[in-house]
C-alpha cells in the first residue's frame, strides 16, 4: 500500500452549530424500526425528534446506512415536505483527504529517527493517482513507502466528506417546533439466514432440533436497539444497474421429498411468515448475530440410504450411497413449524455419549407438514454400482406391442397411442443391472432412484423388473431395496427408449 494510506492525519475543522456531527461513540439514530428479507434488502424506519425552523431548512441524517438507496427514501411528519435530499457516501478517510486535497495545500512532517526531531514543510498535492505527487517549494517530490516516520496534516475537512453516512434533506416546515419525523429507506447489506442444530439418536429414531436465526450487517452502520422482523422469502425488485449486488446464493439442494399442506402459526404478510425477534436489539456493523427462534424435543427421524443412478451409463466401480436422515415437519408427530431457508447441521453421540458432527445440507423455505431428507454425507459400508448389461434396437412393431404402453378405452378398445413419426424413429432396449452391498452387521434398506425417464417423447418405459418400482414422477422411479446384513441385493430393469 501507498504511504497515504497508513499516514496519520491530524484534522483540524471549524464547529458548525447545526450541521455538528456526533462524536464517534454516540449514535444520532432515533427509534429505529428494521425489517430484514432474505435477498439482501432491509427496510429501515428512524424516527428521531427534530427542532424545526418555520420555512426551508436544511437538516442532516447521520447514521444512515452506507449502502442506502437513495431512491427510496421518504421523510414523514406533521406539516412538513422534502424540497431536495442528497446523500453523501463519501466517508472520511486517510485515502479521501488525501484524494479530495488535490490542488490544496498541506503540511508535511517528517521525524528524525535517530534524533527524533520533526521537520516541517508546506507542500501542494499535485495529484492522488496510486500515489501522491507534491509540490514542495521548486522541487517536484513523491511520496514513498519508504518505512520512514511522516505524518500529513489537513488544514481542514472538505465539507463533503463525512465521517459517517449522512443524508441531508431541504425541507419545508409550515411552523415551528420539535416534532416526531421518520425516515424511511431501503437498503442492501443487511441480510439473515436460519441456522439448525439437531441431534439425532438413531436408536431412538429421535432427534432434537433447535433453529437459530443468523443475523449479519455489512451495511457500514449500526442499528442502535432496533425493533427487528424478519421476512422469510425473497421480495420482487427491480433490476438496479447502478448498484453493486453480491450473487445470488445457489439453490437449495433436494431434501424437500412432499411438500406439506398444513399453515403455521407464525404470523403472516401477504405469502411470507413473518418472524419478529422477542425484544429490541443492537445490530453492530460488521457483526454476525444469533437469535434462537425454535427448540423441539424428540421429534421422530430415521436414517435412510440412497442412491440416484446416472442414466444408461455404467460406473466403473462401485460408489457410496448417501445417508439421509428422514423427518417431518408436521404438527403431528414432526417439528410443528415452517422452516424459513437455511442450514441443517446434524450431530450425533458417539459410543461415550459425546456428540459428533455427521455432515449438513441446506434448505429452502419448507412449509409445515412437509417431509424432509437431509443428505448428511456418504455410507462408508454401503454401495451401489449401476452396470449397462446390454443395448439393443427395437423394431417399431416391437415397440408398439409393449403392453404396458397399450391405452384401454371405455368400450373395450385400445390403441398404441403413437403418432405416424413412429416409422422414423429409432427404438432401443437397454438391460440394467444395479449391485447394492452392505458391509453394516445389521440390514439396511437403499431407496435407489433412476432419473432420466422424462425424454423428449415423454415415454420411457420400464417393460421388466425384478423388484417393483414407485413412479415417483414422469422423469423418475425408485426401488426400495432391502439388502442383508454382511451381503449383497441385486436390481434388474429392462428400459425401453426412442433414443
Amino acid at each position: 500500500m501507498r504511504a497515504w494510506f497508513l499516514l496519520t492525519a491530524l484534522l483540524a475543522a471549524p464547529a458548525v452549530a447545526q450541521n455538528e456531527i456526533p462524536a464517534p461513540s454516540q449514535n444520532a439514530q432515533g427509534e429505529v424500526a428494521v425489517t430484514i428479507y432474505n435477498n439482501d434488502l432491509a427496510l429501515v424506519q428512524d424516527t428521531r425528534q427534530l427542532d424545526l425552523a418555520s420555512g426551508r431548512s436544511r437538516r442532516e441524517f447521520p447514521d444512515v446506512s452506507a449502502q442506502i438507496r437513495p431512491e427510496t427514501v421518504t421523510l414523514t411528519g406533521a406539516g412538513i415536505g422534502i424540497v431536495e435530499q442528497n446523500f453523501d457516501f463519501d466517508l472520511l478517510s486517510p485515502q479521501a483527504l488525501i484524494q479530495k486535497a488535490v490542488g490544496e495545500t498541506i503540511t508535511l512532517v517528517r521525524t528524525n529517527p535517530a534524533t527524533g526531531a520533526e521537520t516541517r514543510e508546506r507542500a501542494r498535492v499535485l495529484a492522488a493517482n496510486g500515489g501522491v505527487v507534491l509540490q514542495i517549494g521548486d522541487r517536484i517530490e513523491v511520496l514513498r513507502d519508504d518505512g520512514l516516520p511522516v505524518r500529513v496534516i489537513f488544514d481542514r475537512v472538505p465539507e463533503n466528506l463525512r465521517a459517517r453516512p449522512t443524508l441531508s434533506v431541504t425541507v419545508e416546515s409550515e411552523r415551528a417546533g420539535r416534532r416526531p419525523v421518520t425516515l424511511t429507506y431501503l437498503t442492501s447489506g443487511l441480510a439473515w439466514a436460519a441456522d439448525y442444530v439437531a441431534l439425532f439418536d438413531e436408536n431412538t429414531g429421535r432427534m432434537d432440533v433447535q433453529g437459530w436465526i443468523t443475523l449479519t450487517n455489512n451495511s457500514g452502520t449500526e442499528y442502535r436497539d432496533a425493533d427487528t422482523l424478519l421476512v422469510a422469502g425473497a421480495v420482487g425488485q427491480a433490476a438496479q444497474p447502478y448498484l453493486s449486488r453480491p450473487m445470488p446464493p445457489p439453490p437449495p439442494g433436494r431434501p424437500l421429498r412432499e411438500a406439506g399442506t398444513e399453515t403455521s402459526d407464525r404470523e403472516r404478510l401477504g405469502d411470507f411468515y413473518l418472524y419478529p425477534l422477542p425484544e429490541r436489539t443492537t445490530i453492530a456493523n460488521r457483526q454476525t448475530k444469533q437469535v434462537s427462534f425454535l427448540d423441539v424435543q424428540g421429534t421422530p427421524a430415521q436414517r435412510a440410504y440412497e442412491f440416484r443412478a446416472p442414466w444408461l451409463q455404467t460406473l466403473e466401480e462401485p460408489q457410496n450411497v448417501n445417508t439421509v436422515v428422514r423427518f417431518s415437519t408436521s404438527r403431528d408427530q414432526g417439528l410443528g413449524d415452517a422452516l424459513p431457508a437455511g442450514t441443517v447441521r446434524v450431530y450425533q453421540r458417539d459410543a461415550r455419549g459425546n456428540p459428533q458432527f455427521v455432515g449438513e445440507s441446506a434448505i429452502g423455505h419448507t412449509p409445515m407438514g412437509s417431509q424432509l431428507g437431509l443428505t448428511t454425507g456418504q455410507a462408508f459400508d454401503v454401495k451401489a454400482q449401476p452396470v449397462v448389461e446390454g443395448r439393443d434396437r427395437i423394431t417399431a412393431a416391437e415397440w408398439r406391442t409393449t403392453s404396458r404402453f397399450r391405452i384401454f378405452h371405455a368400450d373395450g378398445t385400445r390403441t398404441s397411442g403413437e403418432s405416424d413419426s413412429v416409422r422414423e424413429t429409432e427404438f432401443w432396449q437397454t438391460r440394467m443391472r444395479y449391485l447394492l452391498t452392505n458391509a453394516r452387521p445389521e440390514p439396511v434398506t437403499v431407496h435407489l432412484y433412476q432419473s432420466g425417464l422424462d425424454n423428449y417423447w415423454h415415454d420411457t418405459r420400464i417393460v421388466t423388473e425384478s423388484h417393483p418400482s414407485e413412479r415417483l414422477s414422469a422423469d423418475q422411479v425408485v426401488w426400495h431395496v432391502e439388502v442383508p446384513a454382511n451381503g449383497s441385493a441385486t436390481v434388474n430393469a429392462t428400459f425401453q427408449t426412442r433414443h
